[in-house]
């Protein structure tokens, strides 16, 4: 009575048109105050306890304003200047430099829609300049642009350990190699496309071209070393890095590359005239001091955007651990996990089951808030059934990344029409056609396990070796 009460609410909320995350909170109450023994007054302590008890749920603000900082400043454009000249001289080079790009952004962004925006806003003008079809360009971008949750570090990623308790940087670890090979396969298709279509190839850069794009693209390439480095090399937590490339990509932006803040368009003057020194370009005069950047109104706008963001994924992520508590309280995972064991589902078939029922709610709902949903439920069959908490980690975060690509709720397919000027109709014929890769790739991650798994492996053999 209490498993059909919780999901009917939920579902008559959703079809309503109320927002996702107050459905879940909604759902929760109701639940608790008309068919469960536990009391509504803890429904307020248990909301803030659950963002507060999950210290790895700190690192996503940070890692939200690291990739608002980037997003903002000029990185993505070093960055695709870069992948330009390592990858644009092949047939189709363009549209694989933009692969390229999305990949190296998604390792500093940590945001699949942000991804998207950074370099799709860029890459799409370009590739429609230089001969390729508008809606080629913005179906690769599209697609592409889903790494930034499966390429660590990603968000999504912090979300599911938080809500089954595994290490987020083991997490973190499983989805490089299946970020690579994703991207390699789209690659692999593009030049496969561009050898039938005859779509156009970019001069070769030249080795002073191709250091000059690594080295002005190295602020950028820097955080991953940073971040990646803390959190395999056992220096931080991934929280701990989170923070650190929060005020990286800061200082980065700000003061490396000047792209916003108050340091925008001021040179540093000739070497030996002072670290400190700057001289403004119009006038010539020399600035020893050097003004505070929080002041700028770019940074203020940078931050507040971040700031909104956080609010709202926090928002949702309390909400849907208040519904992941009724489940728990309630024994709802236990009950559904005694049920699908009895039945004698082998781990492939509940794997079947799996992917079916998270491509279904990544139409409609928000990659979070479906995670902590399901996570609670899926974990212990999962465990139950000897099927690896991490590799079961990875499946979720691939289906997330093909619900950004489908609609109605596909968050990549809203940000491809804005920065198209298109309608979400075309976002998705464009889309389409790149989404068969996802899902033969998905078929590879859910049975092959040792895709996601051979990484943290390793890496844990080497840490029992020393």
């Amino acid at each position: 009575m209490t498993i059909a009460a919780l999901f009917l609410i939920l579902f008559i909320c959703m079809m309503m048109g109320m927002p996702v995350a107050m459905a879940l909170g909604l759902s929760s109450v109701l639940t608790i105050l008309l068919f469960s023994d536990d009391s509504l007054a803890s429904v307020a302590l248990k909301f803030f306890e659950n963002l507060s008890e999950h210290y790895t749920l700190l690192a996503i603000p940070f890692f939200i304003l690291s990739s608002s900082f980037l997003s903002g400043g000029g990185v993505a454009k070093r960055i695709i200047r870069f992948a330009i000249d390592a990858v644009g001289h092949i047939r189709g080079g363009l549209a694989m430099a933009s692969v390229l790009a999305c990949m190296i952004f998604a390792a500093v962004s940590g945001s699949s829609p942000a991804t998207v925006a950074a370099i799709g806003s860029i890459v799409i003008a370009g590739m429609v300049k230089a001969g390729y079809p508008k809606e080629f360009g913005a179906g690769v971008v599209a697609n592409a642009g889903t790494l930034g949750i499966l390429i660590p570090p990603s968000i999504v990623m912090l979300v599911y350990a938080a809500a089954t308790e595994v290490s987020a940087a083991r997490m973190f670890m499983a989805g490089f190699i299946p970020g690579i090979m994703m991207g390699l396969i789209l690659m692999i298709a593009i030049y496969i496309v561009a050898r039938i279509k005859n779509l156009p190839a970019q001069p070769r850069a030249s080795l002073r071209e191709f250091i000059a794009g690594f080295a002005s693209a190295s602020g950028g390439l820097l955080l991953i070393v940073i971040v990646l480095g803390a959190i395999y090399g056992g220096i931080a937590s991934p929280t701990e890095a989170a923070a650190v490339s929060a005020v990286y990509a800061f200082f980065v932006v700000c003061f490396g590359y000047r792209d916003i803040g108050p340091m925008k368009n001021i040179p540093w003057r000739k070497q030996g005239e002072g670290v400190s020194s700057v001289v403004l370009r119009n006038t010539g005069q020399i600035l020893v001091a050097l003004p505070k950047c929080t002041r700028d109104e770019e940074v203020r706008r940078t931050i507040m955007d971040a700031a909104k963001v956080s609010i709202m994924l926090l928002f949702i992520i309390g909400n849907a651990m208040l519904f992941a508590h009724v489940l728990t309280t309630e024994r709802i995972p236990h009950i559904i996990a005694e049920s699908i064991i009895a039945w004698g589902l082998p781990a492939w078939g509940f794997l079947v089951v799996v992917n079916i029922l998270l491509l279904a709610a990544g139409n409609f709902m928000e990659p979070s808030a479906i995670l902590l949903i399901m996570a609670p439920i899926l974990f212990p069959i999962a465990t139950a059934l000897g099927i690896d908490p991490i590799h079961l980690g990875i499946i979720m975060v691939v289906n997330m990344e093909i619900g950004m690509i489908t609609p109605p709720v596909g968050l990549n397919l809203f940000v491809t029409a804005g920065i198209t000027g298109e309608n979400l109709q075309w976002a998705i014929k464009a889309a389409l056609p790149w989404l068969i890769l996802l899902l033969f790739f998905l078929i590879l991650i859910t049975y092959v396990p040792q895709i996601s798994l051979f990484l943290p492996e390793l890496i844990d053999n080497l840490k029992g070796y020393n």
